[in-house]
């Protein structure tokens, strides 16, 4: 959340990754002659069947008509943002087998490569070629390797490249076959809307599909799952399949699971089916003007006031304070903002102390910020009457340091400390307490593919690093909405990466809360998905508020996707959830600014 003009924290941030994840590639091999066993074994190398048989991130490919090297149509394939536009198609080679890869490729920075091989992984590049230049490398197969990945790829920041007449040469693989069907499949400890699933993996598998009574309900790459926006106090059947190129097996036997009663989530039974959450600029001004707590419109469900903020980054002690006069002209007085708090909360509102934002960097590093944390902010709900607190940690409040690799069970002592406070808070507060959180997708949906500063080291720390602390409180978590602005292009559950501004974005990454993912691509430490009803989306209320502005029709298509399953457009949700929460927007403030437009779509939508 921003004081002033749209902020630019994700400026550079992706950036970080490009020196760990640089992987420079090997000189160009010379080719052996082919064997008389040996075969094209390449789909479409030569695009002039478009991209049949290629899979290109972020829809960064294409097929153009000029330039060509050979026939009639070459690849154009464009990096942006964090995408560096890799092209590939899998191949079904032969075990202890010699491959030949080639291909025509133009621009600059162009890589050429192979992976999966079960030997050594190759690849090629050119840092430039301004007319058709051939790269060619060969590699052998492993022992049990039956099928490998090839790829081209451009660089970060770098204009479109080209490439043609692709060619992978070798002995060709046997046919696949159908996988075995999944035996084992078990049912692990429900909540009240979600399944947890595992089963033995299935030879010949490269994925799995899960069917609920029936009817798929999600894929999956590894051997669990979990099932997602279910019905309280319900019995459910379970199956799953395996799949690969040659199509799906048969369903495996059925096992059942019973959901248990609703409720939990911190505070959550008081809201209403669906809320709408803002935050009021209580501390300063800016351009959106100041609104009086007794002037906030009643379309406002949860209410939070902002910012409370330390005196210094690591002291953890909290401090919030009206708007100064000198600031805010009409600002009211202590006395009558408290009066309008519990007027507001007779309404049935709910009005929160929000800690953090752009310019308030917390880092609980000691244990005794940590207790101070906890008195500092527990003096302010208790002089202002509060229903409890919204964490808003942005910048650098939040990373993991070196070697805190798994998210169920994190060791960094500014993460750990910060859910020690929290559930303190919580305990003292009881049931009624309202917890959210409003973390950035670089906080949360980038851990799909990069946690924290990685196996190798390198990575920005920061990655992914709301998870162990949305984790750790799930069962005390009122709501989450992350803000799905200011935000760079991430990568969803369907290896496509997404940009803010449209109801894509907000479709794939609200998706990823409610199904969850596997964390940094490890299928033995998933995120399970969140309850539907501890799930807002966050949103900008006006093109002033914030960067990746949507307009209502857009939100309306959002809503629309993720609770009825229609207006989904291209990104293929794994549910349905008729109880997501809500919305949630920066600011009250702007939206008043905006006329309003923002709380009127919600209202419109929802019949507030």
């Amino acid at each position: 959340m921003e004081r002033t003009g749209p902020p630019t924290r994700m400026t550079g941030l992706l950036a970080a990754f490009s020196a760990a994840l640089l992987a420079v590639g090997g000189l160009a091999a010379t080719a052996p002659g082919a064997s008389a066993a040996d075969a094209e074994l390449a789909r479409n190398g030569t695009f002039e069947a478009g991209l049949t048989g290629w899979n290109c991130t972020g829809g960064s490919g294409a097929v153009v008509g000029s330039p060509v090297h050979g026939g009639t149509s070459a690849l154009k394939a464009t990096p942006a943002g964090s995408d560096n536009a890799t092209c590939s198609q899998t191949a079904t080679v032969k075990p202890d087998s010699t491959y030949t890869l080639s291909a025509w490729v133009q621009g600059s920075y162009v890589y050429l490569g192979a992976e999966g091989t079960g030997t050594t992984d190759v690849s090629t590049w050119t840092p430039s070629a301004g007319t058709w230049q051939k790269l060619t490398t060969t590699f052998r197969t492993g022992a049990s390797t039956t099928s490998v990945k090839v790829y081209t790829h451009g660089w970060y920041g770098t204009p479109a490249y080209y490439a043609d007449d692709l060619s992978l040469v070798g002995p060709g693989g046997d046919p696949v076959t159908l996988p075995a069907v999944p035996a084992g499949l078990k049912a692990g400890t429900p909540t009240s809307s979600s399944v947890p699933l595992s089963w033995t993996a299935a030879a010949g598998a490269t994925g799995y599909n899960v069917y609920r009574g029936g009817t798929k309900v999600l894929s999956a790459t590894g051997t669990s799952a979990t099932v997602t926006g279910l019905a309280a106090s319900t019995a459910y059947s379970f199956q799953v399949t395996a799949t690969n190129e040659a199509g799906e097996s048969a369903k495996s036997a059925a096992v059942s699971a019973t959901t248990t009663a609703g409720g939990g989530g911190g505070g959550g039974s008081e809201l209403p089916a669906h809320a709408l959450v803002g935050y009021l600029h209580s501390s300063f001004a800016n351009g959106s003007g100041y609104t009086r707590m007794s002037d906030v419109p009643d379309s406002w469900d949860v209410i939070d006031l902002a910012f409370g903020e330390p005196t210094s980054v690591t002291s953890g002690d909290i401090r919030f304070s009206l708007c100064p006069v000198a600031e805010c002209p009409n600002v009211e007085s202590v006395a009558e903002f408290k009066a309008a708090i519990k007027a507001k909360q007779a309404a049935g509102k709910k009005v929160l102390i929000s800690i953090g934002g752009q310019n308030g960097q917390v880092q609980l590093a000691t244990t005794a910020a940590r207790d101070t944390f906890v008195s500092s902010v527990s003096k302010i709900i208790d002089e202002y009457g509060l229903d409890g607190l919204d964490i808003d940690f942005e910048g650098h409040s939040l990373s993991l340091n070196t070697g805190d690799t798994d998210f169920r069970s994190p060791t960094t002592p500014v993460v750990v400390n910060l859910i020690s406070a929290v559930k303190t808070l919580k305990a003292k507060y009881g049931a009624k307490f309202v917890l959210t959180m409003a973390p950035e997708t670089f906080f949360v949906q980038l851990g799909y593919q990069y946690y924290g500063s990685g196996p190798w080291g390198g990575q920005d720390p920061r990655a992914g690093a709301y998870l162990p602390v949305i984790h750790a409180l799930r069962d005390d978590l009122t709501l989450l909405h992350v803000q799905d602005y200011n935000s760079g292009s991430i990568m969803g559950l369907d290896n496509q990466y997404h940009s803010m501004g449209g109801a894509d974005f907000h479709i794939a990454m609200t998706d990823m809360l409610l199904t969850g993912f596997p964390v940094a691509g490890d299928q033995t430490k998933v995120f399970p998905g969140l309850r539907p009803d501890q799930v807002a989306i966050g949103l900008p209320a006006s093109t002033q508020a914030g960067n990746g502005h949507t307009s209502p029709a857009d939100v309306t298509k959002a809503l629309n996707c993720l609770t009825k399953k229609t207006d989904c457009g291209s990104y293929a949700t794994h549910g349905t959830w008729s109880g997501l929460r809500g919305l949630m927007t920066w600011s009250i403030n702007w939206d008043r600014f905006n006329n309003g437009e923002f709380s009127k779509n919600f209202d419109a939508y929802f019949g507030g």
